[in-house]
């Protein structure tokens, strides 16, 4: 075999340093992979997340969903049978009370009135002839007294004079009867010729109709609902509540909710009534609950929907903590600490029953120390600390998410 060639030498030291090079690049990859495992900072802190104390508002709140009606309204019908001949408003008119709102044809109505009204002229008439007889009866019945007394007439002549003016006297007297009675059943006539003028009883607007122009109505199976007229200024939040919230409830307490499009917007109010009759949806026990708002710009509007909040504590100005930073305490308030807690619920309305709780907290020398506080008004997100922490303070809200991985995080998150 002839030597190899300088030629024929020269690949394959090329490909023993292509080769030595890739595994030099592995192996410093693999290095600066692993240093920061091997080498890395050990701080103690990095392997927690962390959260300022800081001010501000907290609510406790029973959430609900609700439905808006107005406060006001009343159902107008028909109280006479008969064809609807005409409707004088539409949905959204704004009415005053007494205002002519539809018409239900009169013909028969007015007719009855012109027929008792004939009639009582009728008998006006016979009480006239009945009081002229009456006065007859009456002259003949003096006459027959005084020629009774001068002996001039028999006994069955005055008797039957006696008889003429008592009859004649009972007959006027039936007359009237029937003019009384005439008079009632006119005055029933009158009443609903005039029910068919159908009038408004509240001022309002018009926010349904549900009778048409033509349509016959019949008052003598149920009073059919022709309208509805509302005072849409006052508003009635009616809100279902689970029996698991509503014990948590007090009459006068603060409400508010927002509305669908309402672009955050509070409107305000002061829980007026719990009704004590649930209702029952799919298994779910509901109690209504009811409270009234101002709607004196119209923004509110029938059936719209409302997420209510029922505010059963707040506090303003607080020092809060999220509530993933705090552990239950079942120790019981410390000697001193009382005189620090009236100062913090004359600032923040704190209620009357603080608990006890623990945290943890970057002390002064920059280790974890932990703190037993205070706790006052607290919800799902965030708690408000009467007694043991300051404003500024950072407290260990979590598990740092470096540290899941073994990875240590070089700057605490806060």
């Amino acid at each position: 075999m002839t030597p190899s060639s300088p030629a024929s030498r020269a690949p394959r030291r090329w490909a023993r340093t292509a080769t030595a090079a890739a595994v030099l690049l592995v192996a410093g990859l693999a290095t600066w992979l692993a240093w920061p495992h091997l080498f890395g900072d050990k701080d103690a802190l990095s392997a927690y997340q962390f959260a300022l104390v800081q001010r501000g508002d907290i609510e406790d709140v029973v959430t609900a969903t609700g439905t808006l009606q107005p406060r006001d309204y009343v159902d107008v019908g028909a109280q006479v049978s008969g064809q609807v001949k005409k409707i004088h408003v539409e949905v959204g008119s704004a009415v005053q009370e007494g205002e002519l709102l539809a018409e239900i044809d009169p013909t028969v109505y007015r007719a009855r009135v012109d027929a008792s009204r004939a009639q009582l002229r009728n008998l006006r008439a016979s009480v006239k002839d009945r009081e002229a007889q009456l006065t007859l009866a009456r002259i003949q019945l003096r006459r027959q007294q005084a020629l009774m007394a001068a002996d001039a007439t028999t006994r069955e002549g005055l008797q039957t004079a006696e008889a003429n003016a008592q009859s004649a006297a009972a007959q006027l007297e039936a007359l009237g009867a029937q003019i009384e009675q005439i008079e009632s059943t006119l005055r029933a006539d009158e009443a609903n010729l005039q029910y068919a003028r159908i009038l408004s009883p509240m001022s309002g607007t018009v926010v349904s109709i549900t009778a048409r122009q033509g349509q016959t109505l019949n008052t003598n199976q149920q009073a059919p609902v022709i309208l509805r007229v509302a005072d849409l200024n006052t508003m009635t939040v009616q809100t279902q509540v689970s029996e698991a919230d509503i014990s948590r409830l007090q009459l006068g307490m603060e409400a508010y909710f927002t509305t669908l499009g309402g672009s955050g917007k509070r409107w305000h109010g002061k829980l007026e009534k719990i009704e004590p009759t649930p209702t029952v949806t799919n298994n779910v026990v509901l109690y209504n609950g009811l409270f009234d708002v101002p709607n004196p710009d119209g923004l509110l509007m029938t059936q719209m929907t409302a997420q209510v909040f029922f505010v059963v504590a707040q506090a303003k100005d607080a020092l809060l903590v999220p509530m993933a930073a705090l552990t239950q305490d079942s120790a019981r308030a410390r000697p001193g600490i009382a005189s620090a807690r009236s100062a913090a619920q004359g600032a923040g309305g704190a209620p009357a029953k603080p608990a006890m709780g623990k945290v943890k907290v970057i002390d002064e020398r920059g280790a974890l120390s932990e703190r037993v506080v205070e706790v006052g008004v607290s919800n799902r997100v965030q708690a408000q600390v009467l007694v043991g922490l300051e404003e500024g303070e950072r407290v260990v809200s979590g598990r740092s998410t470096g540290s899941e991985t073994g990875r240590p995080s070089r700057t605490p998150r806060l």
